[in-house]
């Protein structure tokens, strides 16, 4: 693949609000932008190695479900055209184009919305353990990547450092008060049903995923990234079989990869060969042509 990757930003003349393990957010005020790069995370260690096409791919999904889902929530989304953006950020196009939001700043909840449809990564090696997850019981019985009976809303932490922590509703009731969690977990869900039930006339099963919300104006509206291959789980509907580990259009087999090759997990991580580059690339394009039913320009 010819496409050359963008691992960083460093725009001088803007103020950076925080460089994350993909996107690098810079400060306007009242205003964010954020631009994603083709950076790649596993086990929360950012790998040397980028994706082509990545950044493109996480932003013009979320435009596209952005739009998709504002009759549910409000969004932060204000434009991706560099043209519309201020004028000290447009000299920077060439970076910015097709991978790039201008967003409104909002007071983040600290929250990781995470919503699960089947059973699979840890809450599978948690099921399989105690028969729940994240202390939700289930019946007996369910098989590796099976539908679960109901739609499950599991939050955890937001960490900006190491892994997130499960938590309980009651505990994000103590952290936002009981209406901002009874309301966050009801849109969550309702997000996560028309988004999955649209997913799978396109051929694609979303697994879990998770979402994040922000208050601007006294409301609550939904920030960040929204059902790309970094926040979901995306498995292929014709290769579905429940009783076993699916294939997928997300980072999971960069995963799997590194799980193979006995990475102990810990920094520096290693370099990827071409061949995992390129099928990721793939992997990341199949999802956003699936499901917003074009290519990527």
């Amino acid at each position: 693949m010819s496409e050359k990757v963008l691992l960083t930003t460093d725009f001088k003349d803007l103020k950076l609000f925080r460089r994350g393990k993909v996107r690098d957010v810079y400060d306007l005020d009242d205003k964010l932008l954020i631009v994603s790069t083709d950076r790649i995370s596993c086990f929360d260690v950012i790998l040397p190695s980028g994706i082509p096409h990545k950044g493109k791919v996480l932003t013009e999904l979320s435009c596209f479900w952005f739009e998709f889902l504002k009759d549910i929530v409000k969004n932060h989304f204000i434009s991706a055209e560099v043209k519309k953006y201020p004028e000290n950020v447009r000299k920077y196009e060439k970076e910015l184009s097709g991978r790039s939001m201008l967003v409104l700043k909002t007071k983040p909840l600290l929250v990781e919305c995470v919503v699960r449809g089947y059973l699979a990564g840890s809450g599978w090696k948690e099921y399989k353990e105690k028969e729940s997850i994240c202390g939700i019981k289930l019946p007996a019985g369910l098989r590796e990547s099976e539908k679960l009976p109901v739609t499950l809303f599991t939050p955890s932490t937001k960490e900006d450092k190491g892994h997130d922590v499960n938590v309980d509703q009651k505990y994000v009731e103590m952290l936002i008060g009981k209406d901002n969690a009874d309301k966050i977990m009801r849109i969550s869900i309702d997000i996560y049903r028309k988004a999955s039930e649209y997913a799978q006339k396109c051929g694609v099963i979303i697994a879990d995923t998770k979402f994040e919300f922000g208050i601007h104006n006294g409301e609550i509206i939904l920030i960040d990234e929204v059902l790309t291959p970094d926040s979901s789980r995306f498995w292929p509907k014709d290769r579905y079989l429940a009783g076993k580990s699916q294939p997928s259009f997300d980072k999971q087999f960069v995963r799997d990869y590194l799980e193979e090759m006995g990475w102990d997990k810990t920094p520096p991580a290693p370099h990827l060969p071409q061949e995992i580059i390129d099928k990721t690339a793939e992997k990341y394009l199949e999802a956003y042509n699936r499901l917003s039913g074009k290519a990527l320009k």
